[in-house]
């Protein structure tokens, strides 16, 4: 299988039993790449998941529509957020 041209070449080692690693080629194998190509596009997607789970939720119908009223009508300020406020520095 011909190679993608990489512009840096960074190296990762990990070591796994024979098992996974033969999973890990017949699957490469079914997808007609090599195993270093497979690794790196599957390990990349996953990476990119947890990283947009992470950043990312969802609000239910009954949350959105919760934090849209409280957007619209806020809740009067307690002492605590007033005595926050209050230690701020003024600007001018």
């Amino acid at each position: 299988m011909p190679r993608t041209t990489v512009t840096s070449n960074q190296r990762l080692s990990i070591r796994i039993d024979a098992s996974q690693k033969e999973l890990l080629m017949q699957a490469a194998s079914i997808q007609s790449t090599d195993l270093t190509e497979f690794v790196t596009s599957a390990s990349v997607s996953a990476a990119r998941t947890v990283i947009e789970q992470h950043e990312r939720f969802a609000l239910t119908e009954r949350e959105t529509a919760l934090l849209l009223d409280l957007l619209e009508n806020p809740p009067a300020p307690n002492d605590k957020l007033l005595a926050a406020a209050a230690a701020l520095p003024q600007q001018k």
